[in-house]
């Protein structure tokens, strides 16, 4: 059986919220599985359906550019925040940006892309470990673009221009004004950076997502004791309350509580004299899904000193 340490039972409490009894309990019945034991909170109903990629557990930044109807989002890692507030650092993440806005998607195109000194995208990330001295990864990157209409960018606690710890792009197609787009798509942008949908409509939801959800809402309702054929009808509510509930159409507009994001969109295009559609978004969160050891700063110093 593995062994339950103390600093995996706080880690748990901070991720789901629930006691530390039950955190230990948790990690007892998964072995020591961290993603395992919220999942098991959650079908005893002692944790919230926290949704566990939006925990930051890497640093770096998050780069986000518009060009026309054209625009990027790019994440690089780093070992520690000091580094995201390196100039270096930051006017590599920017040039990154700007370079993906042609390469798109691929990583791989990406960095061998020309960085424009003489050097690859890879091989000014290398340089950029050695001298900075720590190490850094070149993550992920988007691109959207429209044939008409405007790609609007939001940086949420922006550190620099374009860069900080979440970046969204919202495409918005329309022949619209390019002012009302820009207006709208601020306001969507920031509603995405808040509310994190898992896809834009419930067609978009991973199915292992939902396979999930219906795992532990089947756990969940089976304790209750009612037949199987209730509990069926109280997992399928519950899964399409999910479903609905994460696709970004569907969600209520955080800006007023009450109105649906597809309403919002089709209340601007009417105002704006032209019809609007939102057809992508990107959120890129600083660290998403990944998980960071965490070390004890005093004990690595004593074992530096020999002690």
């Amino acid at each position: 059986m593995a062994e339950i340490t103390a600093a995996a039972v706080k880690q748990l409490r901070e991720t789901s919220g629930a006691g530390m009894m039950d955190c230990k309990k948790a990690l007892t019945e998964t072995g020591g599985d961290m993603e395992a034991a919220v999942d098991w909170l959650r079908a005893k109903g002692l944790a919230t359906a926290s949704k566990k990629s939006s925990r930051t557990a890497a640093e770096g930044l998050v780069g986000v550019v518009v060009n026309g109807t054209t625009g990027a989002a790019v994440e690089v890692n780093s070992e520690t925040d000091f580094v995201a507030k390196n100039a270096q650092f930051q006017n590599f993440v920017t040039t990154v940006t700007g370079i993906a806005l042609t390469t798109g998607d691929d990583i791989a195109a990406l960095a061998a892309s020309p960085f424009g000194n003489g050097e690859s995208v890879a091989e000014v990330l290398t340089n950029n470990i050695a001298t900075i001295g720590e190490n850094q990864t070149l993550r992920r990157a988007r691109r959207l673009s429209v044939s008409q209409g405007a790609v609007v960018a939001y940086v949420h606690n922006a550190a620099a221009t374009g860069l900080g710890k979440i970046g969204v792009l919202v495409a918005l197609e329309s022949a619209a004004p390019a002012e009302a787009l820009e207006a709208l798509g601020k306001q969507l942008a920031m509603h995405v950076a808040a509310a994190f949908p898992l896809a834009l409509d419930e067609s978009g939801i991973p199915a292992d997502v939902i396979a999930r959800e219906r795992a532990i809402g089947i756990e969940k309702a089976a304790e209750s004791g009612k037949p199987a054929e209730v509990i069926a009808k109280i997992v399928d509510g519950a899964v399409a309350k999910f479903v609905k509930e994460n696709a970004l159409l569907n969600q209520l507009f955080v800006m007023d509580g009450k109105t649906k994001i597809a309403d919002v969109v089709a209340a601007a295009g009417k105002a704006a004299g032209a019809e609007i559609k939102l057809v992508d978004y990107v959120r890129f969160q600083l660290g998403e899904g990944i998980e960071k050891a965490e070390s004890d700063f005093a004990a690595e110093v004593a074992a530096a000193a020999g002690v």
